[in-house]
């Protein structure tokens, strides 16, 4: 794979990367950081990657940087950002009920713990297969079902105390 193939590989994955960095949790401005550190480090290594791997290792160098400005930082923050635009074509109660449900979700990933928050961002958001999630995690596919049936656990019983 050429030089070229790759860095469009790598620029077509950093606004992925920077939703999925919010979505975890870092502000606007972090995830921009974080995924300019991101490519800094990708471009140093670009020939030493793995054509097949590049998405699992650009994640991965993102998902750490964002861990350690989590432990520079004295605690955690959830970002409150919402993607709020929705199609013309909806009708405005249903829309107002979208962006209820959206608002919801999102307070109830606020408050799954960390791990659970990353593999149900990982499985429902990104649609990263079990195999993708191991691959990035650094562990079996197994684990990833297990822990990702204990995440749902977690968010449904969040979910059922914020409903009421």
């Amino acid at each position: 794979m050429g030089p070229k193939l790759k860095e469009q590989q790598l620029q077509s994955k950093m606004a992925e990367i920077r939703k999925y960095l919010i979505r975890l949790g870092a502000g606007t401005a972090d995830a921009e950081d974080i995924v300019q550190d991101t490519v800094y480090k990708a471009l140093l290594y670009l020939d030493g990657i793995d054509e097949h791997k590049i998405s699992a290792w650009l994640y991965k160098v993102a998902i750490n940087s964002y861990y350690d400005l989590c432990r520079r930082q004295t605690r955690f923050q959830y970002s409150e950002e919402i993607d709020l635009e929705a199609p013309a074509n909806e009708l405005p109660e249903s829309m107002l009920l979208q962006q209820e449900q959206k608002v919801l979700i999102e307070k109830v990933l606020g408050k799954l713990n960390p791990a659970n928050r990353q593999l149900i961002l990982l499985k429902y958001e990104m649609e990263f297969s079990y195999k993708q999630i191991a691959a990035l995690l650094g562990i079996t596919e197994g684990t990833v079902k297990a822990s990702l049936y204990r995440a749902r656990q977690q968010f449904q019983q969040i979910y059922g105390g914020e409903a009421e």
